[in-house]
């Protein structure tokens, strides 16, 4: 849309919408080289993704073309938070609603597998006018349908699912059953493990009218001097010397396959 004219259908993405989760301001610059039409953008993706600094959000902001939600997740780990840690989500979702994000990227369970109704509840609240997304927390859930319904409850525009399943083809039956669930009362956003050879096959077989994937790569670090004897975590020393990229050409490879 520009000067406030309507979006015309040549405008409008084809479906299904592409959503791609990168790592840092360079992954968000090469999901929308490569034709994304929305990024998920976070840090450690080794975790799963945690809440990116403020810096990469604003820089973000200045470069964006496309909407990005951001993540709200202060570690890695379950999705039972401490009161503490409950408490900087809250404000992380109050300042990036200020700052004018497109939307955040939450999720909270209570102990016994449900879905945190209060806290998601308040989440919602805080979030105010941005989309919100419910992230794979929603796939530690012990019943799902349940699951969809506290959600649509809190206010929640979409979830991100793979099934409760490690890969969407494993859990196509319940995507399915989800999409027929849901309506139009809430969004599917399918994921995992989706690659050029299956996102049509999982597309059309569940319904779902957004997809979500992160397109990764290693890639040998620039530095070089090297020290052996040092590592910032963990066992693995190389792993400071190998960096993980959003491929570009992988996006687009999938996407292609997606919108054919």
């Amino acid at each position: 849309m520009t000067n406030g004219s309507p979006v015309t259908d040549a405008e409008r993405p084809r479906l299904p919408l592409i959503e791609i989760c990168v790592e840092g301001i360079d992954g968000l610059l090469a999901a929308q080289a490569a034709g994304a039409d929305r990024v998920e953008l976070c840090a450690s993706l080794v975790e799963g993704g945690i809440t990116p600094s403020f810096g990469t959000v604003r820089a973000a902001l200045e470069l964006a073309t496309i909407p990005f939600h951001v993540i709200v997740r202060p570690r890695g780990g379950d999705f039972l938070y401490s009161d503490a840690e409950y408490s900087s989500m809250l404000a992380d979702v109050g300042a990036l609603s200020e700052l004018g994000v497109a939307g955040v990227v939450v999720g909270s369970l209570n102990a016994d597998g449900t879905i945190d109704e209060k806290r998601m509840g308040e989440l919602v609240q805080a979030a105010g006018p941005l989309n919100v997304t419910c992230h794979r927390a929603f796939d530690m859930t012990r019943d799902p349908a349940e699951a969809l319904e506290t959600l649509i409850r809190c206010g929640v525009g979409r979830v991100l699912t793979s099934g409760q399943r490690d890969t969407a083809l494993e859990g196509v039956a319940l995507l399915a059953d989800l999409v027929r669930q849901a309506g139009k009362r809430i969004i599917i956003l399918g994921c995992g493990g989706l690659d050029p050879r299956n996102i049509a096959e999982v597309r059309e077989r569940t319904g779902l009218t957004e997809m979500h994937f992160a397109a990764l790569k290693d890639v040998p670090s620039a530095m070089r001097y090297r020290n052996p004897r040092v590592g910032m975590g963990g066992t693995d020393l190389d792993r400071e010397y190998r960096n993980t990229v959003t491929d570009a050409a992988q996006v687009a490879t999938t996407i292609a396959a997606a919108k054919a």
